[in-house]
């Protein structure tokens, strides 16, 4: 190949490089995901066979767009990687089961909710709670609670319990 060729193409890539690069650079803020950290985990025994999971946790939703919550899940994943996925325990009878067993200390966060919007660029403390049939050693023996916050476009966000 003669040298301007060479030199013509490597001119035309350096452009379509620069031109995906700016493409990525203006779309950064469009990515519809939450991301974020499990604070605190609270287990109790609800009775032999199943047990109460409450997890406090903050995210942020790093998108230009608000975020509109459909649907929030709790699963469990035990330590023997299977996945088991809690019931989901309402804001009002969640202030009952804190009334009602004082051990699990104050209910510090709003609980996340269906329909809740979130900001553009905002970071937010919330709480959800779940009930699982399982005891609360399989609760406290696992290796991940993870949260899943569906968008309401169909966008799930996964924020996962880091362990020690």
């Amino acid at each position: 190949m003669s040298r301007p060729i060479v030199a013509f193409i490597g001119i035309g890539l350096v452009a379509v490089g620069i031109l995906i690069g700016f493409s990525v650079w203006w779309t950064r803020g469009a990515h519809m995901e939450l991301s974020g950290q499990i604070l605190k985990v609270r287990l109790h025994p609800a009775d032999e066979s199943s047990a109460i999971a409450i997890l406090d946790f903050r995210f942020t939703n790093p998108a230009d767009y608000r975020f509109v919550v459909r649907a929030v899940r709790v699963v469990l994943r035990g330590k023997d990687g299977a996945e088991v996925e809690g019931d989901v325990i309402s804001d009002v009878d969640i202030r009952r089961v804190f009334d009602y067993f004082p051990a699990l200390g104050q209910k510090y966060n709003e609980t996340l909710m269906a329909r809740e919007k979130i900001a553009p660029k905002h970071t937010l403390d919330r709480m959800i709670s779940a009930r699982f049939d399982l005891p609360e050693s399989a609760l406290s023996e696992r290796q991940a609670f993870l949260i899943r916050v569906e968008e309401i476009d169909g966008v799930v966000s996964e924020i996962a319990e880091k362990r020690p």
